[in-house]
């Protein structure tokens, strides 16, 4: 038990000043943390930094040209590239390959975790095989999809969708299935059918974690791209990259790397932009 000990007004004293203010100096003020506002192009600071230690590293001499051209170099041999024709060609055949594996992963993944995720026969059978698929690197299995598909175009389209489905299967069917029971008392309270519950709350539920598999996926082909052209492919910016192996030309090389980062971050940027618009209706509900 505990009480509150309090000190004895004397008598004739006069009562405190509400007025009165206690002393401040030497009194540091309160500091306050947590991130502070973020600077307009911020995250663009160290690649700056890079570029120019770069680009007195290769002007001073101190990197050797024959392993790491300079940046102009590079610069110079994307120009030529492109007057040539050559980049575009192999821009091309290495889009048609990322998005046609992406897109299939995407649906056969997306079919999967709704099977598996929304019904108890359909979690029994897919959910293990997918799993172990999980535990199995995809680049593991080229030589064995060698062997079924060959080395033509169907097997690298193969080798991307393949990993576009472990990623999209893991990350949307957690989403459904990790939903709060908050959510489901509030369903039940307000008598909804089983079709109203899945449409308007486990589906909604699940559609963050749905994005964030895409965005994943999405990295994750553009990584299994470059591994899959380097395999009997005519055109490609994996092809490309691999012939300037050959012949030393460490600046086509950085071009190509360019090329890829570029698609990257600008297929990373699409999709949460499409994720913002899309989940636009959870600021209505404090979300």
């Amino acid at each position: 038990m505990t009480g509150t000990l309090t000190r004895p007004v004397e008598v004739g004293a006069r009562p405190p000043d509400p007025t009165d203010q206690p002393p401040t100096e030497g009194i540091r003020p309160l500091r306050r943390l947590g991130l502070r506002k973020a600077v307009p192009f911020s995250r663009m600071t160290g690649v700056v930094l890079l570029l120019v230690v770069w680009a007195i590293g290769s002007g001073a001499g101190w990197i050797d040209d024959r392993k790491l051209s300079a940046p102009w170099t590079v610069v110079t041999s994307a120009v030529e590239l492109v007057a040539e024709g050559t980049l575009q060609q192999h821009i091309l055949a290495s889009l048609s390959r990322a998005v046609l594996g992406f897109v299939i992963g995407c649906v056969i993944g997306t079919a999967l975790a709704l099977a598996s995720g929304l019904t108890r026969t359909g979690e029994a059978l897919i959910d293990g095989p997918v799993q172990f698929k999980r535990a199995i690197p995809t680049l593991g299995l080229i030589p064995l999809l060698i062997l079924w598909l060959g080395i033509g175009e169907t097997f690298k389209i193969t080798v991307i969708a393949l990993g576009t489905v472990v990623t999209i299967y893991i990350q949307t069917h957690n989403a459904l299935t990790a939903l709060e029971q908050r959510y489901v008392e509030l369903a039940e309270v307000l008598a909804l059918t089983r079709a109203q519950f899945v449409w308007k709350v486990v589906l909604r539920g699940a559609l963050p974690g749905f994005f964030l598999g895409l965005r994943l996926a999405v990295t994750g082909a553009w990584l299994t791209l470059i591994v899959v052209e380097s395999i009997n492919a005519v055109s490609g910016l994996g092809k490309m990259m691999f012939n300037a192996q050959n012949y030393g030309q460490p600046d086509v090389i950085l071009v190509g790397l360019l090329v890829y980062g570029i698609f990257g971050l600008a297929s990373d940027a699409g999709l949460r932009l499409v994720e913002r618009r899309a989940l636009a209706w959870r600021k209505t509900l404090g979300g």
